[in-house]
């Protein structure tokens, strides 16, 4: 934490800011457009994409009583938590009115020539047009990722924008480097920011009061703006006061209660957030809990009393409509104060500080309206990501613990099932070193089913599953360990008490390390080489079933691509092997054995085969 040159914080050219800014205002001028283009003319051409924003509640809400819905994964596959697989939430009038614009042919021309072209494509806008221009640098990231990896970063800059979608989106964000691109600027008492986070049902009338007075149907602020400001904040509060009850750990049974039966917003910030204080000075945040914090804490009233309450509700709906003058003024000052992820000791908790440096960062956490009670809660969110560094850290102190289990099996398998194959011997469990080997898997197990639970628990940075090291090592635990659960799982006949394995007897830990590969490489979700034996021990069992025949010869085709991958190992062709076995009960011959995988069956020393 501490005070640097907005440039240097985010390395955007204030010229970029200042000129989205004004043709995200001026989007507004032409509510009849989808979208408003133009270049920059700078030391590079940016060009700037904005979108208008809307008047009409409708276009606001929908449906439910957030007006939620699940991400379409067709347009934006990254917008999920991959290894856990849950869809992220999004607004669902949001989505529709990006999907309009989507519709137009002539956006995607220009979107695809500006970037063609090689020039840093800028979307913004202001108030719901900057949840558009969200979805919209969204899209074309996924789809930059599908066409080239050789392209031009673009940038998200919005004024004013209401929440777009839940923590997941955000998740999704920072797992794909992508959070860095977007960057919001929001007034200190402007409301707007936090519309998303009220049930329709109490707000519905008052907003389209507001929305009027926002289109310049009214002059002053409507008479209803009072409760509308009292009622939003009043939601905020039970979002942000839940929220930061789950980030200090609370364990009050109480807590998990109330949420049962009192319905949540599940809408959360994303990206970079800059916060204008009033006075001239600039608050940068990119942690999302603390910026979910400083929302509800900077539109405090101070006394309660009707006067302020009148005064300050006015004040936050005008100063949603000041964006394109106040920040030219915001832009001049050189200076922003910082509240840099991972120091939450340089966060003061009150405002008795003898420290220079955090004298500053105090100066600006007051001209942002931030109690004591405010200040703990955005400690609380730094320090809890300070503490999924440190729980990562401790994950990955397992590492060396986790490959030198993984050679044991694969030393295992090359040395001490010759005869009948990995998969039968470890079944058949008749040598001591089967015996061993059964220790090392018991033992990974612990290790990733912790992982994954600490995934679950929301305990390690969201990056985590992204990272290349991660999904490698838990892709080659899978191939080598799973066939040993799918033995274990029929040696013991657990198919008779849960159903087959890859119903209800699958662990997780398999499921989430197959996703992260498969999201990493860009691969359709299909049954993996490392589930083969899932499907052979089945086809054992139905034996007599009608189209048993067919099935195996679907299976067989698939094998030799999979050993080809690295999914299979070829000793399931072993000659004993129980899959060679159901071959020749159906076929009388073992004809998955061509000349080119007998040669390399016997070049790897399985001799019998």
């Amino acid at each position: 934490m501490g005070t640097v040159k907005l440039g240097e914080n985010m390395e955007i050219k204030e010229v970029v800011i200042q000129k989205a800014c004004s043709m995200a205002m001026n989007a507004h001028k032409s509510p009849e457009k989808q979208y408003l283009s133009k270049k920059i003319r700078t030391s590079s051409s940016e060009v700037v994409f904005s979108f208008p924003g809307s008047w009409s509640v409708n276009d606001w809400f929908a449906g439910t009583s957030f007006g939620e819905t699940k991400m379409d994964p067709q347009l934006f596959p990254s917008l999920k938590y991959v290894g856990l697989d849950v869809t992220a939430t999004v607004n669902e009038v949001f989505l529709n009115r990006f999907k309009a614009v989507l519709a137009n042919p002539q956006f995607q021309i220009e979107v695809e020539k500006a970037a063609t072209d090689r020039r840093q494509i800028v979307f913004t806008g202001h108030s719901s047009g900057g949840a558009i221009a969200i979805l919209a640098t969204i899209w074309f990231l996924e789809e930059q990722i599908r066409k080239s990896s050789n392209w031009i970063a673009p940038l998200c800059l919005t004024f004013g924008s209401p929440l777009v979608g839940d923590r997941i989106i955000n998740l999704a964000l920072r797992r794909e480097n992508w959070s860095r691109y977007f960057v919001n600027f929001v007034m200190r008492c402007d409301i707007v920011p936090q519309i998303s986070l009220s049930p329709l049902s109490s707000i519905n009338q008052k907003l389209q009061q507001v929305l009027d007075y926002f289109n310049q149907k009214a002059q002053q602020p409507p008479n209803e703006a009072p409760a509308f400001y009292v009622t939003v904040v009043k939601n905020a509060s039970s979002v942000a006061n839940y929220a930061a009850c789950k980030i200090m750990g609370s364990t009050n049974p109480l807590l998990e209660t109330i949420s049962s039966f009192i319905e949540l917003s599940p809408y959360r910030p994303l990206g970079t957030y800059v916060f204008c204080t009033g006075n001239g000075k600039l608050v940068v945040s990119s942690n999302p809990d603390a910026v979910l914090q400083v929302l509800y804490y900077a539109s405090q009233l101070s006394t309660g009393e009707a006067r302020e309450k009148v005064e300050v509700a006015q004040t936050s709906l005008r100063d949603h409509l000041n964006y394109g003058n106040d920040l030219q003024e915001y832009l001049k000052m050189s200076i922003v104060t910082c509240l840099y992820q991972h120091h939450p000791e340089a966060l003061p908790l009150s405002s008795n500080v003898g420290n220079v440096e955090r004298g500053r960062v105090d100066v600006a956490l007051n001209d942002l309206g931030l109690s004591e009670r405010a200040r703990l809660c955005i400690h609380a969110a730094e320090a809890l990501e300070k503490q999924k560094l440190r729980n990562q850290a401790s994950i990955e102190e397992k590492q060396k613990d986790i490959e030198k289990c993984l050679d044991k099996l694969e030393a295992y398998k090359k040395k001490g099932a010759l005869k009948v194959g990995y998969y039968d011997a470890f079944k058949s469990s008749e040598q001591k070193e089967d015996f061993h080997a059964n220790v090392e898997r018991l033992e990974l197990a612990g290790i990733w089913d912790e992982i994954i639970e600490m995934l679950k628990r929301n305990e390690l940075p969201d990056e985590f599953e992204g990272r290349k090291t991660w999904i490698d090592l838990g892709t080659r635990y899978r191939r080598i360990v799973e066939p040993l659960d799918i033995a274990n799982y029929y040696r013991h006949l657990k198919n008779e008490d849960t159903g087959p394995y890859m119903g209800k007897g699958r662990p997780r830990r398999y499921k989430c390390t197959q996703r992260w590969r498969e999201h990493a490489e860009r691969l359709p979700h299909e049954v993996p080489g490392s589930c083969f034996w899932a499907e052979v021990e089945e086809l054992c069992i139905k034996t007599s079933c009608q189209g048993i025949k067919e099935s195996i010869s679907h299976l067989n085709t698939k094998v030799k691509k999979w050993i080809k991958d690295g999914e299979l190992g070829v000793d399931v062709l072993l000659e004993n092997s129980t899959f060679n076995k159901l071959l020749k009960q159906h076929f009388l011959t073992n004809f998955s054995q061509d000349l080119d995988l007998r040669k390399e069956l016997h070049v790897q020393g399985f001799a019998d085969a």
